[in-house]
C-alpha cells in the first residue's frame, strides 16, 4: 500500500466539499492525474452526500468515516455512516423508464459508471459502508 488517509467528518453538506478537496490532494500526491482525479471526484461527492443526508440524517452526533488508500488493486475509496443502513436492491433503478422523472437512484449510476469496483455492505458496529476501487 502505497499511501492511506483516513478522515472523520461531521454530519453536514459541507463535508462533501471537504472530503472532495482532500481526496483531490491525496490522489495528486499519490501521483495520479487530473482525469483520474475527475471521475473519482463525483463518487466521493455523491457517497459522502449520501451518508451524510440519508444514513445519518444530518445527526451531529454521528460522522462520516472517510478512507482514502492507495493499493495495488488502486485507488480505493471508503465512505462510512452510522444509519440504519438500506437494502441496495430497494433503490429504484434510474434506467428504468418509470423512473426516469424521479430523483433517487441516480448517484448510485453515477458512481457505478466513474468506479470499477462499487459495493455497499453493513458494517459489523453498525451503519452502512460504500466501498469503491477506481483502476489506474
Amino acid at each position: 500500500m502505497a499511501g492511506i488517509q483516513e478522515l472523520k467528518l461531521p454530519s453536514r453538506i459541507e463535508s462533501v466539499d471537504e472530503a472532495a478537496i482532500r481526496a483531490d490532494e491525496f490522489a495528486k500526491e499519490q501521483g495520479l492525474g487530473d482525469d483520474f482525479v475527475s471521475a473519482i471526484d463525483l463518487a466521493i461527492r455523491e457517497s459522502v452526500a449520501n451518508a451524510v443526508k440519508h444514513g445519518n440524517k444530518f445527526a451531529e452526533e454521528k460522522t462520516v468515516d472517510l478512507t482514502l488508500a492507495r493499493t495495488d488493486e488502486g485507488f480505493e475509496i471508503t465512505v462510512r455512516d452510522y444509519g440504519a443502513g438500506f437494502a441496495i436492491d430497494e433503490i429504484p433503478d434510474p434506467t428504468n423508464p418509470e423512473n426516469l422523472l424521479k430523483a433517487h437512484g441516480r448517484g448510485i449510476l453515477f458512481m457505478r459508471s466513474f468506479m470499477d469496483v462499487v459495493e455497499w455492505y453493513n458494517h459489523e458496529g453498525g451503519g452502512m459502508v460504500v466501498k469503491m476501487i477506481k483502476r489506474p
